[in-house]
């Protein structure tokens, strides 16, 4: 299945299991709006090149669409749909005012100059600006592209607008409304629920062993805040090295090598394993935060975690997640352990409308509630319908509130 098909695949099956028919159904499945742009880049020799860019919306029937801005080679639209569908999933699981939202621009940031980049950035946000606001959709960051981005984005949005409207757009720098706590908060919303499902099932986090497949932003920033929290990382990866120390790694010291040197391969201690063997590691949490189906049919039985706790957007394949279910694995679903991102996010717009910001340890403690009580839900939805995994209880909450807002909307 591509990955759209995926995407829908797993809202069907909550769609099965609440016996949703016709256009109910229909109305989970298709997004609201698609937008495909072509916009002008003028490039550092001179010359004009054009980019095309996406912009989809999902569903707006909560409120505003919410999701990120991708620039990546192999965008393109029904990665797009795919990503706003799951987004709506994502907000709804955790009780955000949201629809699901998502962007992208088809491009090689790496071959780009900071200026092109600059340039890419505001073109595409006049392309779409009439689509976007506060009120109707509001992107973030998402692949290859960060808070300097963000903030060229929302300079861009206001300067049409001809006043600051800073609440367009989340993941800002922190000088222009950005959130405090937002750089990690997608680690620390894995976390809370981590410890949540732990707690359940009476495993002592702090005596775990976990493995961290990618190092990237979602993968460094849970190994750093599990690290302060006592537990030991076991192994660790990046897109061509695997460390492996079972003695525990020291994340401090395979950060700094990562970030002076852009590799792993420098890290002195524990064996060196491919990225394909750390998903074989023996330890009692896997945490998959890398690549979309990096756990498919050929790997899921290597697997000797207790519990796959999915940092990353979908990073298991519906196939791999029945072998996972026949070996006893408990998996956590991406739309809930990687939400803390958008959570903060919301956060972030909510701040940014009312001129007040809250410190880092106020937005730390309404994360964690949020997330503790997104995953209470899901779990006691779990038992109550004799659910066989946590994805399809989680997809079938989020995909029971939005029905409930449709149907009070008259729209199904």
């Amino acid at each position: 299945m591509s990955f759209y098909e995926t995407a829908l695949y797993q809202i069907k099956r909550a769609i099965d299991l609440l016996d949703y028919q016709g256009e109910t159904a229909r109305a989970l499945l298709e997004p609201k709006r698609s937008l495909e742009v072509t916009f002008p880049v003028r490039m550092d020799d001179g010359n004009i090149k054009l980019f095309k860019g996406y912009r989809v919306q999902h569903t707006d029937v909560v409120g505003p669409s919410k999701g990120g801005i991708r620039f990546h080679p192999k965008v393109e639209l029904d990665e797009v749909k795919a990503l706003a569908t799951l987004m709506s999933v994502k907000c709804a699981v955790i009780g955000l005012p949201y629809g699901g939202g998502k962007g992208g621009v088809t491009c090689n940031p790496k071959e780009l100059s900071e200026g092109e980049l600059e340039r890419l950035s505001r073109g595409y946000i006049r392309a779409i600006a009439q689509f976007i606001s506060p009120e109707k959709d509001v992107p973030a960051p998402d692949v290859y592209t960060n808070p300097k981005i963000m903030g060229w984005m929302a300079d861009e949005y206001s300067a049409l607008k001809q006043c600051n409207d800073f609440a367009v757009i989340t993941g800002k720098p922190l000088s222009i409304g950005g959130s405090a706590g937002r750089g990690s908060a997608t680690a620390r919303g894995g976390y809370f629920v981590i410890k949540a499902l732990c707690e359940k099932m009476g495993i002592s986090l702090k005596d775990a062993k976990v493995s961290i497949h990618g190092f990237g932003n979602a993968g460094s920033n849970a190994a750093k805040v599990l690290a302060a929290e006592g537990v030991k990382i076991v192994a660790i990866c990046d897109s061509k090295t695997g460390i492996c120390d079972p003695a525990g790694i020291d994340i401090e010291l395979a950060q700094k090598i990562k970030g002076e040197t852009g590799s792993l391969s420098g890290y002195p201690k524990g064996e060196k394993i491919s990225t394909d063997e750390l998903l074989e590691v023996e330890c009692d949490i896997l945490i998959p935060a890398s690549l979309e189906e990096i756990i498919n049919k050929d790997n899921a039985h290597l697997v000797k975690a207790k519990i796959v706790a999915e940092l990353a957007n979908g990073p298991t394949t519906p196939e791999a997640d029945e072998i996972l279910i026949k070996n006893g694995v408990t998996l956590i679903p991406d739309i809930l352990t990687n939400a803390g991102g958008v959570t903060v996010s919301y956060f972030e717009w909510v701040q940014n409308r009312m001129g007040y910001y809250w410190t880092a340890e106020e937005v730390d403690e309404k994360l964690e509630k949020l997330m503790y009580k997104a995953f209470e839900g899901i779990h006691q939805f779990k038992n109550e319908n004799k659910c066989k995994d946590y994805r399809v209880a989680a997809f079938a909450i989020a995909s029971k509130r939005l029905v409930q807002a449709m149907k009070d909307r008259g729209w199904v």
